[in-house]
């Protein structure tokens, strides 16, 4: 059972996602529609993970993804679970790149097709996982300056390396992909290779993930 502090200003969905969670086997120990008010929550309850949308009060733009950093520039170690219907490109890019992005999560909402997927992706942020939608790949690439180093990735490349964002393992993209796992390890290898990610470096799949989301260009409001 995960201690849960759930931001999400619209009432209904809050009630909603706080009984989902419930029937997962989670505890919501606060659920609150602002940013002030998760700040507040996190420095009380000290849970063990933060599930919080972007826009919500008092400004209705990107409060909860800028509390995000807030509360990982206090704990670094703190699982964030961000679920939203918008990319916030400058503060997401922030997020992901202001140091360690373990145990940190960007879903989109209309994206989530399964209760099963929300909670293995809270599962997977409590573990210390990196789990991003492909679609907010997707965007985060799409502000990056030219000349970065993932245009030297071809297309299939590109597509490996979305679904690590997702979390998957070898055996889950071999499958997605309809391929072999001899062939995710060699696509696997060039993208390291081409990006240019020692092996020695820690866990290069999360490494590569980072190398879409560092040039993100800086947009300042959520698309």
């Amino acid at each position: 059972m995960l201690r849960v502090i759930l931001a999400e200003d619209s009432v209904l969905l809050r009630a909603g996602l706080t009984e989902l969670l419930a029937l997962g086997g989670h505890r919501v120990v606060a659920a609150v529609g602002d940013a002030p008010a998760l700040l507040r929550a996190v420095a009380d309850e000290r849970p063990d993970v933060v599930v919080t949308d972007v826009r919500m009060p008092p400004g209705q733009s990107d409060e909860g993804l800028r509390a995000a950093l807030e509360l990982r520039s206090r704990d670094p170690s703190l699982p964030v679970l961000v679920l939203s219907q918008y990319v916030a490109t400058a503060y997401a890019a922030r997020l992901f790149t202001g140091g360690s992005a373990a145990g940190l999560g960007y879903l989109l909402k209309d994206r989530v097709g399964e209760v099963e997927e929300f909670l293995d992706a809270l599962r997977g942020v409590y573990e210390g996982r990196t789990v991003l939608d492909p679609e907010v790949v997707r965007v985060l690439l799409a502000a990056r300056p030219d000349g970065d180093p993932l245009a030297r990735l071809t297309p299939r490349e590109r597509e490996v390396l979305a679904l690590m964002a997702e979390g998957l393992n070898n055996q889950a993209l071999a499958a997605r992909l309809f391929v072999t796992e001899a062939s995710v390890v060699k696509h696997a290898g060039s993208i390291f290779t081409k990006l240019e990610l020692d092996p020695s470096e820690g866990n290069r799949r999360v490494l590569a993930v980072l190398a879409h989301l560092r040039g993100a260009g800086p947009r300042t409001t959520a698309d």
